[in-house]
């Protein structure tokens, strides 16, 4: 056998839950990592390249094998502990023979030694225990969470179980919450994992509530099952090796939210200042945020980044919220701290920084001072966008898709407003484009007309991925300055970090991780944001001050 974390007990049959979860894994920040290719020859190749890249525990999917399955030469000379699984079709596995063959498969696979098996919970009864294999007693059900979770998991606790591994389907916040608390709470070590984009949470933050190991693919391209996370995410963005119970969450709220790549940046700024903490996407439907807002005290949760659709619904929740918040109607910024909610703004700053820095060194004192400024969309950035112009004296247009909300847009900030179809009547300054037109996938896409970019014009796209949008590839040729949404993204990102930390952002790593992240890096341009900007400067947002109790 090879080395792992053994339970306490020989072979052969002992009593069912006797094992404690302390002696069965020593090691609970270990990661699974299925694999599933239709040849023998790939699965043990992509086996040792993940061993190579430190893995510690495979699943070998024998289902998505095409052809009649060699044990033995899949576990002969295996480079790290396996589980063995063979999935049905109602499990959300690829198995076409008949039930028959598929027990005497993993009835082979113990006789073979398998470090692991996999027994759904419907035929564990009828598959002894033998040898040293453990067992992972499993159901998954990839339609529905189901109500009586904690009843399905009693029953599997008298099935004789190492290990209990329940995979089901989220469909609201809470039901993470209810898959974690159980994990918690068994006596006997459960992997608890809810499906879907959903559930990503549990994934993520498994270890941090007693599981032994979580699953991960070995692509993100090549998933198993839905939500699921690959190694190299796992590893490299969000280091789950290092989440234990101690560790404190952070987050981005929003639907939706598969996207953000704010957890490749903030993960990355906290290893660099060796924080014991952890960044991670809550998929949040709307009408569901009151409700995940509560659980946050269980998660561990310390600060949360608010993007669509919450950043209004949000500033209601709160305890305090900082004076430009209130006045724009939004907040992107929630901080958890002596039993309040404190809600912060950091878009409008970061963008005014932002436009400042594209319109350059100038002896004029307010250089956005009437100038006739062009915002496209009336969501929660063109709202911050709109209130930081204002407070600058620009003449502000705002053009939405949304007649009505580019009027109440407008009504708020005492600007003017035009109808969508005529936005390219208006010859403006600086053009602002706050939608998501252009954003990935659709990169052939813009909101503006390149025939209408004029030399003279400053253009601003706060969409950052890509970096290099249609419309700021038409400005450029069209002779038109231009400021990029990595700029804004990485400046409020900063401010966000500054208020979860109290620390100083490290700017430069930030950036080129989301430049190679979105694999559009220039690094032989300077990086957008000055080296200076690492230490707190008045344009940044104090985590105590300017605060104002929510409720005046």
């Amino acid at each position: 056998m090879i080395g792992l974390p053994q339970p306490a007990h020989g072979d052969g049959m002992r009593m069912p839950g006797s094992v404690s979860r302390t002696a069965m894994v020593e090691d609970s920040a270990m990661i699974c990592v299925s694999i599933g290719r239709g040849r023998h020859k790939q699965m043990i190749a992509e086996h040792q390249h993940l061993v190579a890249q430190g893995a510690k525990l495979v699943e070998l999917r024998l289902d998505y094998i095409r052809r009649d399955v060699n044990l033995p030469r899949l576990l002969r000379d295996r480079p790290s502990p396996v589980v063995i699984s063979c999935r049905r079709p109602q499990d959300g596995g690829r198995w076409m023979g008949s039930e028959q063959a598929r027990q005497t498969l993993l009835r082979a696979a113990i006789v073979d030694g398998a470090d692991y098996i996999d027994l759904e919970e419907d035929i564990a009864g009828s598959v002894p225990r033998y040898g040293k294999t453990k067992r992972i007693i499993s159901y998954h059900n990839f339609q529905d969470f189901p109500e009586d979770l904690e009843e399905i998991h009693a029953r599997m606790t008298r099935l004789d179980p190492d290990i209990i591994k329940i995979a089901v389907m989220a469909h609201r916040p809470r039901h993470n919450v209810r898959m974690l608390k159980l994990v918690q709470s068994s006596s006997v070590p459960t992997v608890g994992i809810c499906m879907g984009e959903i559930g990503v949470p549990t994934r993520i933050l498994a270890g941090k509530f007693g599981a032994p190991f979580t699953y991960a693919t070995f692509h993100h391209e090549r998933t198993l099952a839905p939500g699921q996370l690959s190694y190299r995410q796992m590893t490299e963005i969000y280091h789950y090796d290092e989440i234990n119970a101690d560790t404190e969450v952070y987050g981005v709220v929003g639907d939706p939210i598969g996207h953000s790549l704010s957890p490749v940046i903030h993960n990355a700024a906290f290893r660099a200042k060796k924080l014991n903490k952890v960044y991670i996407p809550f998929r949040v439907p709307e009408g569901d945020f009151d409700e995940f807002l509560e659980e946050c005290e269980f998660l561990g949760v310390k600060g949360l980044s608010i993007t669509i659709p919450h950043k209004e619904e949000a500033m209601r929740r709160l305890t305090t919220v900082e004076p430009a918040a209130r006045e724009i109607g939004a907040v992107n910024t929630i901080v958890f701290e002596e039993g309040e909610r404190r809600g912060y703004n950091t878009d409008y700053r970061a963008a005014l920084d932002s436009l400042l820095k594209g319109i350059g060194e100038t002896t004029v004192a307010n250089p956005l001072a009437g100038r006739t400024v062009l915002v496209l969309g009336a969501g929660g950035v063109a709202r911050a966008v709109v209130y930081g112009l204002k407070q600058r004296e620009a003449d502000v247009v705002v053009s939405s898709r949304t007649e009505e909300r580019a009027k109440m847009l407008a009504q708020q900030f005492n600007c003017r407003w035009i109808d969508w179809a005529m936005r390219h009547t208006v010859r403006p300054h600086i053009l602002i484009n706050c939608t998501p037109v252009g954003m990935h996938p659709n990169v052939d896409e813009s909101p503006f007309h390149r025939h209408y970019l004029r030399r003279q014009m400053l253009v601003f796209d706060t969409v950052y991925n890509p970096e290099q949008t249609l419309l700021i590839k038409e400005a450029r040729h069209q002779g038109c300055r231009t400021v990029t949404g990595v700029e804004m993204f990485i400046r409020q990102a900063a401010m966000q970090f500054k208020l979860f930390t109290k620390e100083s952002p490290p700017i430069p790593l930030m950036v080129e991780c989301l430049r190679r992240e979105i694999g559009a890096a220039r690094y032989d341009a300077p990086l957008p944001i000055d080296e200076a900007a690492k230490d707190e400067s008045p344009s940044q947002p104090s985590p105590t001050a300017d605060v104002q109790d929510a409720a005046s």
